[in-house]
């Protein structure tokens, strides 16, 4: 992987170091990626639909205020290469009934048996009983090989040397494991044989016989795009559930074989990165992304950005709301929830301009109002997580000993919740107004709600 990780980093160099990006240097941008993808052995398929969505994103969604446009399409690159290996969230690994059957397929050499032995010490150290069944009867050693590493693991172990039928060595080791009460049975399969048509069809006779639960196709990060056709052929035989990626550890074709893998529409689940049986990790599509790209600081830039996406929808919503005139103190609380969020005010107020701040802030305040007002915003914010729904929804309910409650519940006084109370109204008010002379409202809520400090004091009076 260090070659692509290499080829990332200096195309990250280069986007940092822009100015603006017009159409002609996006362009020049995207053919950098497509050649260090292909360089990798990533399939043309996965690369042209990659570079042609980084695209489409970068050029048709609105910049959040307070992002550049490098920033905001080192973003996009984040994202898309995360959505293409599977998503923003990890696999599921846990075990979803015991006992539970996993069978082991894939070709010869690309260490399939090492990897049913990583399986089995991972779920071991998650507190499960773990078997493990050997029907490799073609490769000479494999038996002894799986036997050592489960003795080492402390997994228990089968495999018949007198034996030479894969189909009756997994009905007898199965038998035996339920006998012994085991959590997970996991079947290591045979990668060798005369012909591929052989090798298929054994898989085929093992799937119907066991009946798994789960079939893991185990496949060599070296293998490039071939790895695409490798998980192809096995799923004319069997339905392939998941995926393990060996040797992702020093190799330059580790993302082609992740990402040309992914058009199977099989999920990765684990990838080995070394020999030892300790080193294997649950695949993380946001970690391998960060860590081909090269940058350790990318995830600071994508929480700002997604931070900012958010924001603008809840405005939205917020905005959407006052038109229809249903102002409430959700109303409030959901833009009080989207400044909180994105940290101090003096903070914000750097990355967004004033017209833009979803909550009436003040033009021009001092270092002392600002604190003064993020203040008055926690206290608030706090008194109407205090609240139910139907407070929230009809704060004309609120009665003098509901008022109590609420303070109390959220560390605040009586007067803290009638100052939101009298400001509340005041809005409300002031939107009641506009509605009745049919004025427009305006698209952002400072702009509508334009108020001073003195009014802010008077109302807390």
């Amino acid at each position: 992987m260090k070659n692509l990780i290499e080829s990332f980093s200096k195309i990250i160099s280069r986007i940092r170091g822009l100015v603006y990006i017009d159409d002609e240097t996006l362009r020049e941008i995207l053919k950098e990626i497509q050649r260090a993808l292909l360089k990798a052995d990533v399939s043309v398929e996965v690369v042209y639909n990659l570079t042609k969505n980084i695209e489409k994103k970068f050029k048709e969604s609105k910049i959040p205020q307070g992002v550049s446009p490098k920033d905001y399409l080192l973003y996009v690159i984040y994202n898309e290469m995360v959505n293409i290996l599977g998503g923003d969230v990890p696999p599921s690994v846990d075990i979803p009934r015991r006992p539970y059957k996993l069978m082991l397929v894939g070709i010869e050499g690309c260490g399939k048996t090492t990897s049913a032995a990583k399986l089995a010490y991972f779920y071991i150290r998650k507190k499960l009983k773990v078997g493990l069944v050997q029907t490799d009867v073609h490769r000479p050693g494999a038996r002894e090989q799986l036997r050592q590493l489960a003795e080492r693991i402390g997994a228990l172990f089968y495999g018949d040397p007198g034996h030479h039928d894969p189909i009756r060595i997994a009905e007898e080791g199965i038998e035996k494991m339920l006998k012994e009460g085991v959590d997970l049975i996991i079947v290591d399969t045979a990668g060798r044989h005369r012909s591929e048509q052989e090798l298929m069809e054994e898989v085929k006779r093992l799937y119907e016989t066991i009946k798994p639960d789960e079939v893991m196709l185990v496949i060599d990060a070296t293998s490039g795009k071939q790895a695409a056709v490798q998980a192809e052929a096995f799923m004319k035989y069997v339905p392939i559930n998941s995926i393990f990626i060996t040797k992702m550890d020093s190799t330059a074709r580790g993302g082609g074989a992740l990402m040309s893998v992914i058009k199977t529409g099989a999920k990765i689940k684990f990838i080995g990165t070394g020999e030892d049986v300790e080193e294997i990790e649950v695949f993380n599509p946001r970690r391998f992304v960060s860590r081909l790209l090269g940058l350790g600081d990318l995830e600071t830039l994508v929480e700002k950005v997604k931070a900012l996406e958010e924001e603008e929808k809840v405005l939205k919503e917020v905005e959407k709301d006052i038109e229809e005139g249903k102002v409430t103190l959700l109303t409030l609380k959901k833009q009080l929830e989207t400044i909180m969020k994105l940290g101090p005010l003096s903070k914000i107020l750097e990355l967004l301009p004033v017209q833009s701040m979803p909550m009436p802030i003040v033009r021009g305040l001092s270092d002392d109002q600002l604190k003064a007002t993020q203040e008055r915003m926690r206290k608030w914010y706090a008194i109407l997580q205090s609240m139910t729904k139907e407070e929230l929804l009809n704060p004309d309910i609120l009665d003098a000993s509901r008022i109590r409650r609420i303070a109390r519940g959220s560390g605040t006084t009586p007067r803290d919740v009638r100052e939101l109370l009298q400001y509340y109204q005041m809005i409300r008010r002031l939107i009641n107004e506009m509605k009745k002379s049919r004025k427009r409202l305006p698209k952002s809520l400072l702009k509508q709600m334009d108020i001073n400090l003195g009014e802010l004091e008077r109302a807390g009076r």
